[in-house]
């Protein structure tokens, strides 16, 4: 049986040997024993998202959160946040339906806000 210990900031079971706790994330011991210093931060600011992690979004494109919020929030009920983000189809429906008679327009207004600015489409 798997040797285990305890988590030093958040007290749960952890494996022996490891170095950053499964449930927290916080790093509970140093990395190579002696070696003191050494920091594990595996955060990714909003400014770093378009440089650092292209490589995950290949044939996506970032677009502007607040540029696609107010145009759903003048221009909603006819679509014009799907064109921007290059939803040409969707935003068809909404020319014709008016925004999906006003509840897709409001749904999509709540929901741009809650994205990371820029998010990828």
């Amino acid at each position: 049986m798997e040797e285990l210990k305890f988590c030093k900031h958040c007290g749960e079971k952890i494996p022996y040997d490891a170095v950053i706790c499964i449930k927290c994330g916080r790093q509970v011991e140093t990395i190579g024993g002696d070696k003191e210093g050494i920091v594990i931060n595996n955060v990714t600011s909003a400014s770093s998202f378009a440089s650092a992690n292209n490589n995950n979004f290949v044939g996506m494109r970032l677009v502007n959160k607040w540029i696609s919020f107010f145009l759903c929030l003048f221009l909603g009920y006819f679509g014009a946040h799907k064109f921007y983000e290059g939803k040409i189809g969707l935003g068809l429906v909404y020319v014709f339906t008016f925004g999906i008679f006003g509840i897709g327009w409001i749904i999509d207004l709540i929901s741009i806000l809650f994205k990371p600015n820029p998010y990828a489409v």
